[in-house]
C-alpha cells in the first residue's frame, strides 16, 4: 500500500520540504533507509545520517534546520517520535482491517455471539455463552473458552488462550502465547508430605486498553478476580500469580513476577526480572529498576533499586563499595597484620 508524501503531512498537519509527490509503502531506520520507505529523526545525535539516507521520506521536528543538502522530502511537525508512533498506529489499522470473516476450519459455539466486522482465523475455538464484540480479531489457534467475555476492537493474536469465565475490555491486545485465567498456584500441605489442590475458580479481568505480551501468564483468583486495571502494558514472560490487582497504566518489563494477593497501585513502572512477594501492596508512581526483590509494602512516589529493594540513591552508594569490597578487605587485612605487628613489638 502506497502513501504519498502530501497525504502523510496533511494527516500529520505537517510542511512538506521537497516533493511532495514521493511515495513510501514501508518504513526503515534513518541509519538503513531504503528507497520507497519512511524514517524519522528525533534524536539530534542521528542528524548526520539525514545527509546520506536512501530514505523517500523522512520526519523531522519543525525546529530542525539542516547542515548540507538532503535528498529525502522532510514532513516537519511538531513531534518527529511521536508523529511516527501515529504513522504507525495507522499502519496497523489498515492491515488489521483487511482480516474480516471467519476462516474453516474452526469452532464457534452455537451459543456464543460476536459483533461485526470481526475474524476468526482457522482452528480457534469460541466457547459455550462466548461473547465478542464488535471488530474483534481472533487470530488462528487462539482458545476462548465458556462464559469469556471480550468487548470491542480487541486482537488476540496465534495461539493465545483466554479460560472459562475470564473478562477482557475493549482495545486489548494479548499477544501469542499468553494465558488468561489458569489456575494460581495453590496447594495444601498433607500429613503424608504429599500436596493437595485447592481449586481455582475465580477469574481473571483485564479492563480497557491492556497489552499482554507473548507468552505471560495471568492467573485467576482462587475464588474472586485477579485484575489487571485499564491502560497496564506487561512484556513478554511475565507471570502474574492469583488474586493479584495491578492498577491503572503501570508498565512491566519481561521476567518481572508477581506473587499471589499483591497489590500494586497506578502508574508504576517495574524493570525486567523484578520480583514481588505475596501480600504486600506498593503505592502509587513507584519505580523498580530491573532485578528489584519487593518482600514488604512500599510507599507511593518512590524509586528504589536491589534485592531487597532499598532507595535507588542508597543502592548505588551500596554497589560502589560492593565494587571496592577486595581492596577494602586487603586494606583491613593490611591494617590487622600491622596492628599485630605494633603489639608484639
Amino acid at each position: 500500500m502506497d502513501f504519498k508524501a502530501t497525504d502523510i503531512a496533511s494527516f500529520l498537519n505537517g510542511e512538506i520540504v521537497g516533493d511532495g509527490d514521493a511515495k513510501v509503502s514501508n518504513v526503515s531506520k534513518i541509519e538503513d533507509g531504503k528507497p520507497g520507505t519512511l524514517a524519522f529523526l528525533a534524536n539530534p545525535k542521528y542528524e548526520n545520517y539525514i545527509y546520506e539516507t536512501k530514505a523517500s521520506v523522512v520526519l523531522v521536528n519543525k525546529s530542525f534546520t539542516p547542515k548540507e543538502e538532503i535528498s529525502a522530502t522532510l514532513i516537519k511537525v511538531d513531534d518527529a517520535y511521536q508523529a511516527f508512533a501515529s504513522l504507525l498506529d495507522l499502519y496497523v489499522q489498515a492491515k488489521a482491517s483487511m482480516k474480516q470473516g471467519i476462516e474453516q476450519p474452526c469452532y464457534i459455539a452455537e451459543s456464543a455471539t460476536r459483533g461485526d466486522d470481526g475474524y476468526v482465523g482457522a482452528f480457534a475455538y469460541i466457547g459455550n455463552n462466548a461473547k465478542i464484540g464488535k471488530n474483534v480479531k481472533i487470530y488462528p489457534q487462539v482458545h476462548v473458552g465458556d462464559n469469556v467475555k471480550i468487548g470491542d476492537d480487541c486482537i488476540l493474536y496465534p495461539g493465545a488462550k483466554i479460560y472459562d469465565d475470564c473478562v477482557i475490555g475493549n482495545r486489548c491486545i494479548i499477544h501469542s502465547g499468553a494465558v488468561i485465567g489458569a489456575d494460581g498456584f495453590g496447594f495444601a500441605p498433607q500429613a503424608d508430605g504429599t500436596y493437595k489442590k485447592v481449586h481455582q475458580i475465580g477469574n481473571a479481568v483485564l479492563e480497557d486498553d491492556v497489552e499482554i505480551g507473548a507468552n505471560t501468564t495471568i492467573d485467576c483468583g482462587t475464588m474472586e478476580s485477579t485484575i489487571i486495571r485499564k491502560g497496564v502494558k506487561l512484556d513478554n514472560l511475565i507471570q502474574i500469580a492469583h488474586n493479584v490487582e495491578v492498577g491503572d497504566n503501570t508498565v512491566m518489563a519481561a521476567q518481572t513476577g508477581i506473587s499471589g494477593s499483591a497489590k500494586i497501585g497506578k502508574n508504576c513502572m517495574f524493570g525486567g526480572q523484578v520480583g514481588l512477594g505475596g501480600h504486600i501492596t506498593v503505592g502509587d508512581n513507584v519505580t523498580l529498576g530491573a532485578q528489584s526483590g519487593v518482600v514488604s509494602n512500599l510507599k507511593s512516589n518512590q524509586t528504589l533499586l536491589g534485592s531487597p529493594a532499598i532507595e535507588i540513591k542508597t543502592a548505588m552508594r551500596a554497589y560502589v563499595l560492593l565494587k571496592d569490597l577486595p581492596e577494602i578487605r586487603r586494606d583491613v587485612l593490611q591494617l590487622k597484620k600491622t596492628i599485630n605487628t605494633d603489639k608484639k613489638n
